[in-house]
């Protein structure tokens, strides 16, 4: 009798596929490697506890909560819609709510300026109200929600798209109205995804900086975020911009480890 041996994983790959999976490896890590090489390691709690360091973090950390928040609360209908709506011109409205991952952030910010700067499309009314946008913590946490949002729509429309209707038409038949089947149908099976993509749409957003320093500038404790904090640190105080992107890489880090663990958690 003869017993055929179960292949490992990976055996059906080609040899030679290895050798660039390793560069592109190396071209990730390496570089990371050299940044936590130039850590000042003695001065780093100093350096993370500074006025300026504390200020800028607390004040991401507010701003992308903020944004997490709107990003939630506006894109689930949208992922929603684009998911299960049938409307002429559905394909390009998807395009365009996806638009902000791959324009440059700093077009987003030149974006959010002529909409809502002193004589941009809304802001001259708003100025007119006595609101006044750009160049405020509003102008940050818009800044981070316009480049977060595609985060979401995009992780929860997947999910809703591949579990189907099927459960939502049942629910449907007996009788259930469509904010019940949405409350106690649709968003539970694809809370892993939902959680998946505020993770990311918090990453996001925390990281954001071209966007920001165009539309809000750089003030502290109104507008200077972590990432805006760490680009004036480079030039005055090197260690400090070194200890702060460690924060950063950190934060990267645990939300890659909890997006892989709802992906997990997800699959039967």
């Amino acid at each position: 009798m003869t017993i055929r041996r179960r292949p490992h994983a990976g055996s059906h790959l080609p040899a030679w596929a290895f050798v660039p999976a390793g560069i592109g490896a190396a071209l990730v890590l390496l570089p990371l490697v050299a940044m936590v090489s130039r850590v000042s390691w003695g001065n780093l709690w100093p350096l993370l506890t500074s006025e300026s360091s504390l200020t800028a973090l607390a004040l991401s950390l507010r701003t992308s909560a903020t944004a997490t928040v709107l990003c939630v609360l506006l894109g689930v209908p949208m992922a929603l819609v684009l998911a299960r709506a049938r409307f002429p011109g559905r394909d390009l409205a998807r395009s365009l709510v996806l638009l902000p991952l791959v324009l440059p952030p700093v077009v987003g910010g030149i974006a959010l300026l002529y909409t809502f700067g002193r004589r941009g499309l809304l802001g001259h009314t708003l100025e007119v109200l006595g609101v006044q946008i750009a160049f405020s913590t509003t102008a940050v946490v818009l800044a981070q929600t316009f480049v977060a949002l595609p985060f979401l729509v995009i992780s929860l429309e997947g999910a809703v798209r591949t579990a189907g209707d099927r459960y939502e038409t049942v629910a449907a038949t007996l009788g259930a109205r469509p904010t019940r089947v949405l409350l106690r149908v649709t968003l539970p099976l694809v809370a892993p995804a939902l959680a998946s993509g505020t993770v990311l749409a918090f990453a996001r957003a925390l990281g954001e900086f071209g966007a920001t320093i165009t539309f809000a500038g750089s003030l502290q404790g109104v507008t200077r975020t972590l990432p805006l904090e760490i680009y004036l640190q480079r030039e005055t105080d090197p260690d400090a911009a070194v200890a702060l992107s460690l924060v950063l890489v950190v934060v990267a880090v645990t939300v890659i480890g909890l997006t892989r663990r709802t992906g997990t958690e997800s699959t039967p």
